[in-house]
């Protein structure tokens, strides 16, 4: 594959007209869960690259209400795609996952996490340069760090990886929901974008080759 070819197309996506952007609400940020007909839910947010990638991913596992792409960990309020192309703004590009516990836990989805992206580049993944792309586990509760924290720990004591892992392990502070024609972006783009064909379809391939017995029945 072209690296400067796949470099070009990000750089290009980054100059695409966005659309209009979804107001950050109270919903997202501080997700309410519920004991009665509805499921309790719980929340993750993870930055592991390019969201256009890690959507696809996430949103095939059974157990996964909801993945929104978004923004996160920035000093900008309300960003834009373009903005947050320049790396100028302080977030990462990430995942708000909302997930059913009873079906999935926290250390299922930090599985997939840690074995579909490279978490000991810095502030990139593959072609995709910028600290825009930093790998990062923004937790919502103490259970989510000390598990974050523990799972990286042991990961590096192993050897799993040749390098050290470089993934920030952080307290979720905000979340912007991206542009609406962000979401489902592999799915609704995926015949007309290259990058979609070249970078996000054998992503998703492995994925469902290595995670098979964790996808939603209907993949």
């Amino acid at each position: 594959m072209n690296t400067l070819l796949i470099i070009a197309m990000g750089l290009m996506s980054c100059l695409q007209k966005p659309a209009q952007k979804t107001n950050m609400t109270d919903t997202i940020n501080n997700p309410v869960t519920s004991t009665g007909n509805q499921a309790l839910t719980d929340t993750a947010t993870l930055a592991n690259g390019c969201f256009w990638c890690t959507e696809a991913i996430f949103e095939q596992l059974e157990g996964v209400i909801s993945a929104t792409s978004g923004y996160t960990d920035g000093h900008v309020q309300n960003p834009t795609y373009k903005e947050v192309c320049t790396g100028e703004t302080g977030h990462a590009e990430c995942l708000q996952v909302v997930y059913d516990p009873k079906k999935i836990t926290f250390d299922e989805l930090l599985e997939v996490f840690w074995k579909t992206h490279d978490p000991t580049t810095l502030n990139r993944q593959g072609a995709d340069v910028g600290t825009q792309y930093r790998s990062g586990i923004y937790y919502h509760n103490a259970e989510q760090k000390e598990k974050a924290e523990k799972y990286k720990a042991e990961l590096d004591k192993s050897g799993a990886f040749d390098n050290p892992i470089v993934t920030e392990i952080k307290p979720f502070s905000v979340f912007y929901p991206a542009e609406d024609y962000h979401q489902a972006y592999f799915e609704n783009n995926e015949n007309q974008n290259p990058y979609c064909k070249m970078v996000v379809r054998p992503k998703v391939d492995k994925f469902k080759k290595v995670f098979k017995d964790k996808l939603k029945k209907d993949n």
